[in-house]
């Protein structure tokens, strides 16, 4: 899989000390907790995933056969979302 990696994905992945390893562990093997048809220039979908024993969220869109856009990234906030942060708290 090709990684395209938005000037904002770049910045928060610095700011989060967040690895590409850890971006395409979660494409690779994550699961899609949400989808988001119609965004636009692409559908996208936020993954979640566990890489390196850490919950990581990974907002991507395909591009094609073999490219994802990585759009943003982040771990997410225990306060905001269920225990298995996969679902945001009501």
């Amino acid at each position: 899989m090709k990684l395209i990696l938005s000037t904002h994905a770049l910045k928060r992945m610095f700011e989060r000390s967040i690895s590409v390893a850890e971006v395409r562990a979660v494409l690779e093997s994550g699961e899609v907790i949400a989808s988001y048809p119609d965004d636009q220039p692409l559908p996208s979908a936020l993954w979640f995933g566990v890489p390196s024993g850490l919950p990581l969220h990974v907002v991507a869109a395909k591009a094609d056969n073999d490219e994802q856009v990585v759009i943003t990234v982040y771990r997410p906030d225990p306060a905001l979302w269920e225990a298995n942060v996969t679902r945001r708290t009501p």
